[in-house]
């Protein structure tokens, strides 16, 4: 079935965090409770008007838990697992089910507490994962990181991407991060910081790589009809596309590529944009190189070109892209999916409420999640309508 969103445009009507950093006084069940009701107060709405949710626990819990916990019995449920970027994913199927007719008031959900749990599962799960990873566990590579130095390594290989170059990418996210009075770390951060800071697995630095924090947020997606009624100014989705590849690495052609060439591509022709129209990036800075990846895929530069592109402060406040406006999982917050905080972030730049941060005349912005290793990615084209 497909869905015409020129007949019937789908918005996001209200956006919300979920308490951040250390959370010791609530579950992620109530912290997504918190931040639904927050975010449903900007749509105008209460939980009452909700008939479809989204939410993923990273394999641990799902729908049928979040809306037993906030006493809703959708007619419109999904809790697929596509790692940090699911929420990229669920408003693609959000958007898809409210243009088709099938529900009218989505709402995407998420919470993680693993800081203060001081816990994550990132184990292979089940025999079918066990097979795949009898070609990379042999080698120890500590699981994500291992496999994301490994696309580094590769990277700088190929093309000749540098450290420092890397380095841009914590840089600008920590510059943005000391106008977004949320954010884990503010302190000053330069290139010569991240390349004297700590080898994790080489070549990548602890500066490169994102934080372990707890949060989580809410999205509240609708029809034009319902959206008239928001609170705040609602926020067009244009365009979603997603793709993923297999689980591991060594089944790649090239790793220095992910799925979202493809997901880009999607979300991209859906709108009826290029690359050049974006005011906003979002990208899913668990590492620096994910970054640089995500420029690349989505047509931001040429394949092998994001190094140069990034340095000077391209992604940095005043810059020719503003990217990673909160700060981004490398010194905002990273919970365990990032994925749902761009998309909040987005939204609060196209409004204009993003107070220090805010990108002047933000008309489009793009969100970009990715999940797995590398295996997943998603794009949700945004505008101010």
């Amino acid at each position: 079935m497909s869905a015409d969103l020129s007949k019937y445009p789908v918005y996001i009507a209200g956006v919300a965090e979920s308490p951040l950093g250390e959370v010791h006084d609530q579950t992620e069940l109530s912290m997504v409770a918190l931040a639904a009701q927050e975010a449903l107060a900007e749509a105008g709405m209460t939980l009452r008007d909700v008939d479809a949710i989204f939410t993923n626990y990273m394999g641990e819990e799902g729908s049928v838990q979040l809306a037993d916990y906030l006493g809703l019995q959708p007619r419109y449920a999904d809790s697929s697992d596509m790692g940090g970027g699911s929420f990229e994913v669920f408003c693609h199927h959000a958007m898809l089910a409210l243009a088709a007719g099938r529900c009218e008031v989505a709402l995407i959900g998420y919470a993680s507490r693993q800081r203060t749990r001081r816990s994550r599962v990132m184990a292979w799960q089940s025999p079918g994962l066990d097979l795949i990873a009898q070609f990379e566990t042999p080698y120890a590579a500590p699981m994500p990181i291992g496999q994301f130095a490994l696309v580094a390594a590769r990277h700088m290989y190929q093309y000749g991407t540098t450290p420092e170059q890397l380095a841009e990418v914590a840089v600008a996210a920590r510059q943005w991060a000391q106008r977004n009075p949320k954010a884990w770390k503010r302190e000053p951060l330069r290139v010569a910081d991240v390349l004297e800071s700590r080898m994790i697995c080489s070549p990548l630095r602890r500066d490169d790589i994102c934080l372990v924090t707890d949060g989580g947020g809410a999205v509240v997606l609708t029809t034009r009809e319902r959206a008239r009624n928001a609170a705040k100014r609602p926020v067009r989705v244009l365009g979603a596309g997603e793709s993923h590849f297999g689980w591991s690495l060594t089944g790649r052609d090239d790793i220095t590529v992910s799925a979202g060439v493809v997901s880009g591509r999607e979300a991209f022709g859906m709108a009826g944009i290029t690359p050049a129209d974006v005011d906003v990036f979002q990208p899913y800075d668990a590492f620096t190189i994910s970054v640089l990846i995500a420029l690349e895929d989505l047509g931001f530069c040429a394949k092998g070109e994001s190094g140069a592109f990034v340095e000077g402060g391209a992604l940095a406040p005043g810059g020719r892209l503003p990217s990673m406006t909160s700060g981004g999982g490398l010194s905002y917050c990273h919970p365990g999916a990032l994925g749902i905080l761009l998309l909040i972030e987005a939204v609060r730049q196209l409004r204009g409420e993003a107070g220090e941060r805010q990108v002047e005349d933000a008309e489009i912005a793009v969100a970009h999640g990715i999940g797995g290793l590398y295996a997943c990615a998603a794009t949700v084209v945004l505008a101010r309508d």
